[in-house]
């Protein structure tokens, strides 16, 4: 992939961040086909790479896939990964799970592998010591960043979670110690769902605020 040599400022017609919140869905079947172009790519993964991580340690890494055969390969593993997740549910469950579509790999055009290095930032790393999990968490917040300003500039994102972990890393020439965290379906989109699939198709409904937030201890 071509680096663009600029990082161009915020545009008028870009959702702020608020708005991009709320409109931001894990996209599955509304791609165009279009593949996003390298510009818009480029801004988004700056938003990624900039986000906050333990330590500065700054442990991900983006694989950029286009190859149709890569995604071909990658589709036809993560629909046999379906296949045996309905399997296991129950047959009311299974049949709220036949309709959702579960990734948009070849139809985005474009997947982003976001990966995990744990060892970045050499054995002590700053604020790491207590919670090691801190590491991976960093690796998070930069696929929220990317998520978000995809959905600021209109572009879809579905992270397809369908998959066994060492088949994605032989799949892309992860190294050894290299983790993936992500697949992530990244293009052009004809619309954003008003209320996301898993609502839609009555998976799971969303909490509400109120049930989430607790005053002083969990309790209360």
């Amino acid at each position: 992939m071509s680096q663009p040599n600029r990082v161009s400022g915020v545009s008028a017609e870009r959702l702020g961040v608020y708005d991009a919140i709320r409109l931001r869905r894990d996209v599955r079947a509304e791609y165009t086909g279009e593949p996003i172009d390298d510009d818009t790519l480029w801004r988004i993964l700056d938003a990624a790479h900039r986000a906050p991580s333990v330590g500065n340690s700054q442990p991900w890494d983006f694989v950029v896939v286009r190859e149709a055969a890569t995604l071909r390969r990658f589709a036809d593993h993560v629909a046999g990964k379906r296949t045996e997740f309905a399997a296991a549910l129950p047959a009311e469950r299974a049949a709220t799970f036949a309709p959702i579509k579960i990734e948009g790999i070849v139809e985005s055009g474009t997947g982003v592998v976001v990966t995990h290095d744990d060892r970045r930032g050499g054995p002590q790393v700053l604020g790491r010591a207590s919670v090691p999990e801190t590491g991976v968490y960093s690796t998070v917040l930069a696929i929220q960043n990317l998520w978000l300003a995809a959905t600021a500039e209109r572009i879809g994102v579905g992270w397809v979670s369908f998959y066994d972990p060492e088949f994605l890393s032989e799949l892309v020439g992860l190294p050894a110690g290299i983790r993936p965290v992500a697949w992530l379906c990244v293009g052009p989109v004809r619309e954003f769902q008003q209320v996301p699939d898993l609502e839609r198709f009555g998976w799971r409904a969303r909490r509400s605020l109120d049930e989430a937030v607790h005053r002083e201890t969990f309790g209360g």
